[in-house]
């Protein structure tokens, strides 16, 4: 009887193409709270709703970020930065992306649209390639109030921030954040809209 083969697997690798606009819009993020992990996502909305109970003005800007997104943010920056030079960019099998454009000037300038696009270029470090982003359990977000903000920490005490800034980066909003599990990014002003589940 003879013996039947396997049908061989065909694999298509993309064409590679130039870095640039085309790549902004794939692989997106969201700004959806939905998208989070449920645990922190329980631990967001809770600390919104007390912020905006306390007279803050709250805008979501990120949640969850692909991996793929998340490499492209991380390369574009790099070159855009010149921290790396456009041909020693790490590059993906399944992202077919080509960051050297046999031409310094044009690899840098593609990738600071990218960048610029990404709004990443204010950044004191480098987006990560893995973040908590990519796990689920961060947020980035702006948060805004005038005069003294009086919130509930998770356990209903109540605090009343007088300092400044009146902004997401205050110290004493910091801990009240972390009543509810949502930590605010340990590097300070690196990332200033950056909450996650650790402070990473």
């Amino acid at each position: 009887m003879a013996r039947s083969e396997a049908t061989p697997v065909v694999v298509t690798i993309p064409e590679p193409e130039l870095s640039g606009m085309a790549w902004v819009e794939r692989y997106p993020g969201s700004n959806s709270l939905s998208e989070l992990e449920p645990a922190f996502q329980a631990n967001v909305r809770a600390f919104i709703e007390a912020l905006k109970a306390a007279g803050a003005t709250v805008q979501v800007a990120s949640t969850y970020r692909p991996e793929k997104r998340a490499y492209l943010m991380h390369w574009s920056y790099q070159i855009a930065k010149k921290k790396i030079k456009p041909n020693k960019a790490v590059l993906r099998i399944d992202v077919p992306i080509l960051w050297d454009h046999s031409d310094d000037t044009k690899s840098i300038e593609a990738a600071t649209a990218m960048s610029k696009y990404f709004k990443t270029l204010h950044l004191g470090t480098n987006p990560a390639l893995r973040t908590r982003h990519t796990t689920r359990q961060a947020i980035d977000m702006n948060t805004t109030w005038t005069g003294d903000l009086t919130i509930a920490n998770k356990d209903s005490s109540v605090v009343t921030i007088k300092t400044e800034p009146r902004t997401g980066m205050n110290k004493e909003l910091h801990a009240v954040g972390a009543t509810y599990g949502v930590v605010k990014f340990k590097w300070g002003i690196k990332d200033r809209p950056h909450w996650s589940s650790d402070g990473r």
